[in-house]
């Protein structure tokens, strides 16, 4: 059977509603002037609606969604960003990980997932907690949470021995099913050691590639850098685990070459299992240089991680 996984991240819903004098306090205050100054022209709603229609026509089994669904954290946020995800499909279609930008002070990660919970809904009934596994077709998606608040100017991530451990008991228990499904594990950072600047990484990359490494997955997806991205971690008994990074799925349109990664897009994997066997190829759509949505070709599942210089300066904590 074949089944078709679509992946999207980084939309940052847009525009902002009224801000109150008293919200901004602490990071808000910093991140509201950097949406002012520029992040907002950055993020074109427009070019995310056409995104989200192009994806919907693709007939994907399911839809990963890998955080920063927020810009600064309001509640009024919280609402634009169930419409979109509710635009995107039901809760049963679609699977969502909170990023840095929708815990971006105390309070903030709760109130989304007050929102948007069933998004992040177990197979158990359960919402709102991490990691969580959901069976589709023939994959097994476990969704973790890297989002958790920071200073300004930070954006850096954090898993936290607990969810760790949860996640390595879920991914073993799953090796060990018969006719094993295909282990999709979610987070919203790159997880692997160096994926990220300094200031904007996973804290605990190392221990979750160390994680990786005993328990195993198939497919590793994440965002975050708003680039298209492409590395491999070693697995059990050195087989490599595939990280594919999204680009911002509401960018702007510009650049050529090296900086067409940064194109708002999304991917199209798919899982192809027969016999025992199983494949994996993955597909970009997004803008092309003309401003259309269109095929931008296959993504080398084999190939290495984008040069650090590459990854989007204006993605600001």
């Amino acid at each position: 059977m074949t089944f078709r996984l679509a992946h999207l991240s980084d939309p940052h819903v847009g525009p902002l509603g009224r801000v109150r004098l008293h919200q901004l306090i602490g990071k808000r205050a910093t991140g509201y002037a950097n949406w002012r100054r520029g992040r907002s022209r950055s993020h074109d709603m427009t070019v995310l609606e056409a995104l989200v229609t192009d994806l919907k026509a693709q007939g994907a089994g399911h839809i990963a969604c890998t955080g920063d669904l927020c810009n600064i954290g309001l509640p009024s946020e919280w609402e634009t960003a169930r419409t979109f995800l509710e635009a995107l499909g039901s809760p049963e279609a679609v699977s969502f990980v909170p990023g840095n930008h929708d815990a971006y002070v105390r309070g903030s990660l709760e109130g989304l997932l007050a929102a948007c919970g069933r998004y992040t809904g177990d197979d158990s009934g359960s919402w709102g907690r991490f990691p969580y596994l959901r069976r589709r077709g023939p994959l097994a998606l476990v969704g973790l949470s890297s989002a958790i608040p920071t200073k300004p100017f930070v954006a850096t991530g954090r898993l936290g021995a607990p969810q760790l451990a949860a996640a390595e008991a879920l991914l073993r228990a799953l090796a060990t099913e018969p006719g094993r499904p295909f282990r999709v594990v979610m987070i919203h950072h790159p997880p692997q050691p160096g994926g990220a600047s300094p200031g904007r990484e996973l804290k605990d990359a190392a221990a979750f590639t160390a994680m990786i490494a005993r328990a195993g997955a198939d497919l590793i997806l994440h965002g975050h850098n708003h680039v298209t991205s492409a590395a491999r971690i070693p697995g059990p008994d050195g087989r490599a685990v595939p990280v594919v990074g999204a680009p911002s799925a509401s960018a702007r349109p510009h650049g050529h070459g090296a900086m067409a990664s940064r194109r708002a897009s999304y991917l199209l994997f798919e899982i192809d299992r027969s016999d025992q066997r199983v494949s994996v190829t993955a597909r970009r759509r997004g803008l092309d240089a003309s401003g259309a949505i269109s095929d931008l070709g296959a993504l080398d599942l084999d190939g290495s991680d984008l040069d650090r210089s590459d990854v989007d300066a204006s993605n600001l904590a």
